[in-house]
């Protein structure tokens, strides 16, 4: 039943980040901004993409710890949302400060998260690349130059 969350939590998240790209890229052309506010557009909205992710997984840990019984978070005197969103984050970005320890069922699913936050900040890393490229593309042809 782990493998089945861990699998159902990819599936989604990996849904959740291409709608939040695939949304940036078809609106932000037709937007009439300035290439610079375009890209913090991007930044906010891959953060709000991870964000919701790392949520995502929060509620995971405390429905399988909390709820189901399936494991615990050591280092903690009780299993809080705020404790799991914690632990979700530092998980998710490979962080792992080690102050607070998955136990049980809990282990496998922080290593898929950790798997998973990789592979997806990878893919906003390379989204964010192409972006600011076409932007500056964009703004080459339009007779503006970086410096101004």
């Amino acid at each position: 039943m782990i493998v089945l969350i861990c699998l159902a939590l990819l599936v989604v998240t990996t849904v959740i980040h291409y709608e939040i790209l695939r949304g940036l890229s078809a609106s932000l052309p037709s937007i009439g901004i300035p290439a610079r506010v375009k890209l913090i557009f991007v930044i906010f909205g891959t953060f709000l993409a991870h964000t919701l992710e790392i949520i995502l997984y929060a509620l995971a840990i405390l429905l399988m710890s909390h709820h189901l019984g399936w494991g615990t978070l050591g280092g903690v005197e009780k299993v809080t949302f705020k404790v799991c969103m914690y632990f979700s984050a530092e998980t998710f970005t490979s962080l792992g400060f080690g102050d607070v320890i998955p136990h049980g069922g809990l282990r496998l699913l922080s290593g898929a998260e950790a798997l998973n936050g990789l592979l997806l900040i990878g893919w906003s890393a390379s989204y964010i690349y192409i972006t600011m490229e076409r932007f500056w593309i964009e703004d080459v042809k339009n007779g503006k130059y970086a410096g101004q």
